[in-house]
């Protein structure tokens, strides 16, 4: 399965239902938090829900998911498909201080628990957050990457800086106070915002950590700290994410918790694939056959360095697909004009990572590609012959029509 949302069979393009779908056709596979349930666990959803199936029909206890995809505030939240409730004030902040709540139900039951908390900034709308975090940085703390241009406009910039401090609110809604930028705003003012929520996510990380401090919980658990995707931000020209370049397929992830060794920054590259497979192994349960990726247990606790198969596959819808190592990314790119998603035969795009960290150099067709790039490459066809492509036009920035 590709991709995070649903065709609109009108409108041409990827939109998220409002609620999500009854039954699961999209998930018809046995899940993360079915496989613990199974093992004594109770599980827990709590945050953005950009899921199609309801999270109890996919193997979650307990859940609170919220009405809108991307809104901090006028947020309106289901719990275990009860009737619907708008909490005063962010909706990071109630969903932390529910959060909260859990751990403390948890430490009295005594039971395992696996708990998905999925928090929405620093996604868009920016300007929906606390005055705290709006002002936090200015232009002189924002670091701008050499792959931006900042003397020349990234095409259609007025509506998607608009879309990025607003999201449907200006897109979707046209709301007044949502159509016309600050004077002079310009992208270090864009990620100056970004920086703030991301500060935001970092202050409901502490909160969480503290928690789980507070009520003994700390001990006996494993917290992952990951993302979906980065953002572009300017370079190359670019916004948002689909791109196989590091600003927007590199995310963080971070572990810790009993047998995982500490301080250790690792050269193994890993993907969300193989969080499933690695946290199952630390519950000792078995993975199912269906599930992909490489159970990273034994980096974690310090047995190995890497292992054996120390790359991701990166596919970027507006690109095509990518292998990422530690040194390189080596992409191939979609074929254009063809009924079904199809990647050419040819190497498009390949990058010295560590040489070349803003992806400036394309080595493709040259004679410094690596010397493993066919063996990458092989990698790549093997991926593209195994995988079922879920067609999904893109996405477009702009304004509504009517």
């Amino acid at each position: 399965m590709q991709g995070n949302t649903v065709l609109h069979p009108k409108e041409g393009r990827n939109l998220m239902p409002q609620w999500p779908s009854p039954g699961r056709d999209h998930l018809p596979q046995q899940t993360l938090p079915e496989c613990l349930r199974q093992s004594g666990y109770t599980t827990m959803a709590v945050g953005k829900w950009h899921v199609e199936n309801w999270p109890d029909v996919i193997g979650f206890d307990h859940y609170v998911i919220p009405v809108h995809q991307h809104a901090n505030t006028a947020q309106w939240y289901c719990e275990d498909g009860g009737p619907l409730f708008s909490p005063e004030g962010y909706g990071l902040d109630f969903e932390a201080e529910h959060v909260g709540k859990l751990l403390k139900d948890r430490q009295a039951d005594g039971k395992p628990f696996y708990l998905y908390y999925n928090m929405c900034p620093p996604h868009m709308p920016l300007m929906d957050a606390p005055r705290k975090y709006l002002e936090m940085y200015n232009r002189d703390d924002v670091v701008i990457r050499g792959n931006v241009d900042l003397n020349t406009p990234i095409e259609n910039q007025e509506d998607k800086f608009l879309t990025y401090l607003w999201d449907y609110r200006f897109y979707r809604d046209q709301l007044p106070y949502t159509c016309k930028l600050p004077q002079g705003f310009d992208m270090v003012d864009l990620t100056a915002l970004y920086m703030g929520l991301t500060t935001w996510v970092d202050d409901a990380l502490g909160k969480l950590l503290d928690d789980l401090d507070a009520t003994g919980l700390a001990e006996n658990t494993i917290v992952i700290f990951t993302s979906d995707h980065g953002d572009n931000l300017g370079s190359w020209g670019k916004m948002g994410k689909c791109l196989w370049r590091d600003e927007s397929a590199r995310i963080p992830m971070m572990m810790r918790g009993p047998g995982i060794a500490t301080g250790v920054v690792s050269e193994q590259v890993a993907s969300l694939v193989d969080v499933a497979p690695t946290l199952l192994s630390f519950a000792a349960t078995d993975t199912s056959a269906h599930m992909q990726g490489q159970d990273l247990s034994s980096v974690l606790r310090g047995d190995v360095q890497t292992l054996e198969h120390n790359y991701a596959i990166i596919e970027s819808g507006e690109q095509g697909i990518a292998i990422r190592t530690p040194e390189h990314v080596l992409g191939r790119y979609w074929v254009k004009g063809t009924e079904h998603r199809k990647v050419h035969d040819q190497v498009g795009e390949c990058f010295d990572m560590k040489a070349d960290p803003f992806s400036l150099n394309n080595l493709a067709d040259s004679d410094t590609m690596p010397a493993n790039w066919e063996t990458l490459n092989k990698i790549i066809t093997d991926f593209d012959t195994q995988t079922p492509w879920l067609e999904l036009p893109p996405f477009k920035f702009g304004r509504k029509t009517v």
